[in-house]
């Protein structure tokens, strides 16, 4: 287990992009008519998602999401790093993160570097940005998360298919001395690598006759299980490590997984149902970008009030976990 302390680090700002084509019940049933598309739908309480076209790669739409925060010469020569959180970018290299130091016309003296991550990887970006803050490196920079998963994703995959959603979250942090986030709780258990997973090698796919190569592959019922099993335990780690209770977080942003998991997690944790914020439903599963997308809705709805103490889970792909406050 890793530990970071609170770190004197701002969420300033955040903006995301979602594509435009959005995919609902009918297509689904319209490429599957054998399946039972309204249970599905029932259990992971997903009714749309947001497919990304040819020319919506992971770096375009994290250029769509950081431009609308990236729009003066005092900012770009400000932003002393930039974090980009991705799984699925069109470049193997160079880093996408230099692509994006271009294309938003950053200083070159700004760090710019990739975290290949996925549903945990806005907690780690947090706590990177936190500590080249906190070790004076800068003031102030930027993390953007972006996912593209419905390229590994084929119309018949019943597993995936149904769940993830494209798009992108770019989010403004910088130095505050009256404001903090942490501590972190953050963790790694690399022995469910491939129950998600796109496989490419030509060795580990003859010794994994039921995977296919450059296809997303979920073993469901194994990463529900690992979820059930470490979610808890990371939110109660992070609980003691900040001597708080349950009750004494206002509002609690999960991972967007599906309605399934956040439910069970919400039971087994005995959270309110009032103090969880939840828009699957109507985005989907966008990976690494769902908790910077869910902070920005719960705030545009309302749901963040000053003062406010928010804990931040995130889980999965790795397998890997993260929170914090």
């Amino acid at each position: 287990q890793l530990y970071c302390k609170n770190m004197k680090l701002k969420i300033d700002k955040i903006e995301y992009y979602l594509p435009k084509n959005i995919e609902d019940v009918s297509h689904l049933k319209f490429d599957n008519p054998e399946w039972k598309v309204e249970a599905i739908e029932d259990k992971i309480g997903i009714n749309k998602r947001h497919i990304a076209d040819v020319e919506e790669t992971t770096t375009n739409m994290a250029y769509y999401a950081a431009k609308k925060i990236i729009n003066s010469d005092l900012i770009r020569k400000e932003t002393g790093f930039l974090i980009f959180i991705t799984q699925s970018s069109e470049f193997p290299l160079p880093t996408s993160a230099c692509v994006l130091q271009e294309k938003l016309s950053l200083s070159k003296s700004s760090m710019c570097f990739d975290i290949n991550l996925g549903c945990s990887g806005y907690i780690y970006g947090l706590s990177i940005a936190g500590s080249l803050i906190e070790s004076g490196f800068a003031n102030s920079g930027l993390i953007i998360c972006s996912e593209k998963y419905s390229q590994y994703i084929s119309k018949n995959n019943k597993t995936c298919r149904p769940i993830f959603s494209d798009g992108a979250a770019a989010t403004y942090v910088k130095k505050d001395i009256n404001d903090f986030v942490g501590p972190f709780e953050m963790g790694t258990d690399g022995s469910g690598y491939n129950n998600l997973i796109v496989p490419r090698v030509e060795d580990f796919l003859v010794k994994n006759k039921n995977l296919t190569k450059d296809e997303l592959y979920m073993s469901g019922a194994d990463v529900f299980t690992f979820t059930m099993s470490m979610v808890p335990k990371s939110v109660n780690n992070l609980l003691n490590k900040s001597n708080k209770k349950i009750k004494d977080i206002d509002l609690f942003i999960f991972h967007q997984a599906s309605k399934v998991v956040l439910e069970k997690l919400r039971k087994t944790l005995n959270i309110p149902a009032d103090k969880i914020f939840n828009n699957y439903n109507e985005i989907g599963n966008t990976v690494s970008a769902s908790i910077p997308i869910a902070l920005k809705e719960a705030e545009n709805r309302g749901k963040l009030i000053k003062d406010y103490d928010v804990m931040l889970v995130g889980f999965g792909v790795g397998y890997s976990w993260g929170s914090c406050i």
